[in-house]
């Protein structure tokens, strides 16, 4: 008799389990080198931002995918900001592909291509301006951004990380490959100079601040924009300038 008392709860409480619906399924714990998941997986966007097209660029103006335009402000500095209202950079299109440095993959994981609407419109001018003066050239490869509200991207996040590219005004962009191929260069013997040094000239002449370049592919510029940083033989660093309020 007792242990059909002890059975009965049992088998009510499968019953129970059966009708009550699926359990809550927790996010899977981030890799290692990697933000946790909350951060930087479908976190939602600042109140804020209403995710609507911008009046001043007409939905056809962009072949491809549809970019939610939004005012954004660039806080602090570069390597100590914060990003409010950010834009995200489309993973690829006509002109562009997106590259991650940690996966060695492309696209760039979304997390990592967030910056102002006026850092996405400079990267967007210069690959076409560049696609169209080399239309058999391979489509220009664009890296890190900033993180969707900005903030520290150093070691934590994969690789050697970023000191800057805090407040969205900072990306990386892939030189040219000799091969064509769609991937970073991993040596400077890879790199087509000729077209990685037209890729310098049209972010000066689109107001860059800065353009870091690698010190073995003997690219140049004014001395007050273009500067030699080391790690940058495979990808220039673009820095835009903060944009008036």
């Amino acid at each position: 008799m007792a242990r059909a008392l002890v059975a009965v709860p049992a088998i009510a409480l499968v019953t129970l389990a059966a009708f009550a619906g699926p359990v809550e399924q927790r996010a899977p714990a981030a890799p290692a080198g990697e933000p946790p998941v909350a951060t930087v997986y479908g976190a939602p966007a600042p109140a804020e931002d209403d995710g609507q097209a911008d009046p001043d660029e007409p939905e056809h103006a962009i072949p491809g995918p549809r970019i939610a335009w939004r005012r954004s402000r660039a806080m602090g500095l570069p390597f100590a900001g914060r990003l409010v209202r950010g834009v995200q950079f489309p993973a690829e299109g006509p002109w562009w592909f997106t590259w991650d440095p940690i996966l060695q993959r492309s696209p760039d994981r979304p997390w990592r291509r967030y910056g102002t609407d006026a850092l996405v419109r400079t990267l967007l001018k210069v690959v076409r301006e560049f696609r169209t003066a080399h239309p058999d050239a391979p489509r220009i490869g664009v890296g890190d951004l900033s993180r969707p509200r900005g903030g520290a991207f150093g070691r934590a996040y994969g690789g050697l990380g970023h000191a800057s590219h805090q407040n969205g005004l900072d990306a990386d962009v892939y030189y040219p490959r000799k091969d064509g191929l769609e991937k970073e260069a991993f040596t400077p013997a890879q790199v087509d100079r000729r077209l990685a040094q037209d890729l310098v000239d049209r972010f000066v002449e689109a107001g860059a601040e800065r353009v870091f370049v690698g010190p073995s592919l003997r690219l140049r510029g004014p001395r007050r924009v273009v500067r030699f940083l080391v790690h940058h033989d495979d990808h220039l660093h673009l820095r835009i300038p903060q944009p008036p309020e």
